[in-house]
């Protein structure tokens, strides 16, 4: 059997979990001395309560490598075969805590991969990987199919508001204040593994077509889904999903809720999506 593995960043929701027969492993999410594990220790609706009234950003820890080596062993000595997609080794170590492990089991069945994204391109990688295990294709098949689509995959997103950016650190107090009584929301993206700014909008319709430029320069490939996401705001991936509908007509659409570890940087009200471009990143 080939096993599917990837960590919480990709914010794949439970449900869909099961359905695709995949591990999860959480990475955590650290408010001072508290310490939860994304997605299982606290809820999204918790995690952005206490977002909303933390002076301070909360940290993100990786996966540790004996975590994953646990896991890799137990489906090894099953005889099993591992294909395991992880977040960008530019924003997380988890990508390195995964080669150390799959030294430690030392085998040559685990197939790690870098997959260069995070969140909703990380969960439509998932899920392509699954469709080609389903299919029947060997675990080294589909790795190099995933790292094929890896130079077509985008990410979109539309940022809420500036606060966090400033409790980051990248940008200042006062370029937050001025920047959100304009109504001004960035945009970004995700480029060779790194989360860039592309843009900046006031409004979210303006917002929605600068990105919907974006997406019609890069050309979209109707052959794979796309994947919405929100970051606890329903109604803003309703908005969202209304606006795109038209541009993706035909496509099958999965949605998810962006979980705490990312949300660490998005802040509540983040919207976004992740499809297959026919021209590459």
């Amino acid at each position: 059997m080939i096993r599917i593995i990837t960590d919480s960043t990709s914010d794949i929701s439970k449900q869909r979990q099961k359905e695709l027969g995949i591990d999860v492993m959480p990475l955590r999410v650290n408010f001072g001395t508290d310490v939860y594990r994304d997605g299982i220790d606290i809820t999204n609706k918790e995690f952005y309560e206490k977002l909303s009234v933390a002076a301070q950003l909360p940290t993100t820890s990786q996966i540790n490598p004996y975590e994953l080596s646990v896991l890799f062993q137990k489906y090894i000595d099953a005889g099993d075969e591992i294909v395991a997609i992880f977040i960008s080794s530019h924003l997380s170590g988890t990508y390195q805590s995964a080669i150390t492990a799959k030294e430690m089991v030392s085998s040559k069945d685990i197939h790690i991969i870098d997959s260069y994204n995070v969140t909703l391109a990380l969960a439509l990688l998932v899920e392509e990987a699954v469709k080609l295990r389903d299919l029947g294709l060997s675990a080294k098949q589909i790795t190099k199919k995933i790292k094929d689509i890896i130079s077509h995959i985008k990410l979109i997103a539309l940022v809420n508001s500036l606060k966090y950016l400033k409790l980051g650190g990248r940008i200042s107090a006062g370029t937050a204040i001025v920047g959100n009584m304009l109504g001004i929301r960035p945009i970004v993206t995700v480029t060779n593994g790194k989360v860039q700014m592309i843009g900046k909008a006031r409004g979210k319709k303006m917002a929605f077509r600068f990105m919907l430029n974006r997406i019609l320069k890069d050309g979209i490939n109707y052959e794979y889904p796309a994947y919405f996401g929100h970051a606890n705001s329903p109604e803003a991936l309703t908005e969202c999903m209304n606006y795109f509908a038209p541009y993706f007509k035909g496509i099958h659409i999965l949605t998810s809720n962006i979980g705490s570890v990312v949300g660490t940087y998005t802040g509540e009200g983040a919207v976004g999506l992740a499809y297959i471009a026919e021209n590459k990143m």
